[in-house]
């Protein structure tokens, strides 16, 4: 509707400035070539292609790097993918926003020996939203490719990346009391 459209159009708007359409050939790709494209089957496909196709990069640099250098190098960290795939789906219309938060993986409480992960599980995480008319904000998880589901744990949401808790902050004192500083963080079911 007019007024869903006033509250998204920020959500819409490309983040990064490319001269050139690598984003945007990389996003027609998801296209329906003999016919009608469904939103949620296009962004189901993109997620998909990204867990399979990229190859998941811990970085403790702060940030993300673009959405060009993430095609460029097939490497990125969680939100790296997610911010490449923001790019793409607002480059095609479609509102979607930055999220950070926690993975809760059912196989760090079994302590079941031998099980993989889910990668980024137990620490911190980061995925999308798209807005889907009728559904509401739809998360999606590139690195793992998650759609929705209780695996997700909500901390922060931003229209930037920069503006989500706790992928900023800072941090004011004496410069030794903060190399003094550990945080553990465990998500488990309660």
């Amino acid at each position: 509707s007019d007024e869903e459209r006033l509250d998204l159009e920020p959500y819409m708007r490309p983040h990064y400035d490319h001269d050139d359409s690598t984003i945007d050939q990389w996003a027609r790709q998801f296209f329906n070539p003999e016919g009608l494209t469904y939103t949620r089957a296009l962004l189901n496909s993109m997620n998909q292609h990204i867990r399979n196709n990229f190859t998941y990069q811990s970085r403790e640099d702060e940030g993300t790097q673009s959405p060009v250098t993430t095609l460029r190098l097939g490497t990125g960290s969680c939100r790296d993918f997610a911010v490449l795939m923001m790019e793409a789906a607002r480059r095609l219309g479609i509102a979607t926003r930055f999220v950070s938060g926690y993975l809760y993986d059912p196989m760090l409480d079994s302590g079941a020996d031998g099980c993989p992960a889910t990668v980024g599980a137990g620490s911190t995480h980061a995925w999308l939203h798209a807005y889907l008319p009728g559904a509401g904000w739809v998360p999606f998880d590139p690195t793992n490719n998650i759609l929705g589901g209780t695996q997700l744990i909500r901390v922060g949401v931003s229209r930037d990346p920069r503006q989500a808790v706790p992928i900023s902050g800072s941090w004011s004192g004496d410069a030794k009391a903060f190399k003094a500083l550990t945080v553990n963080v465990q998500v488990m079911k309660q």
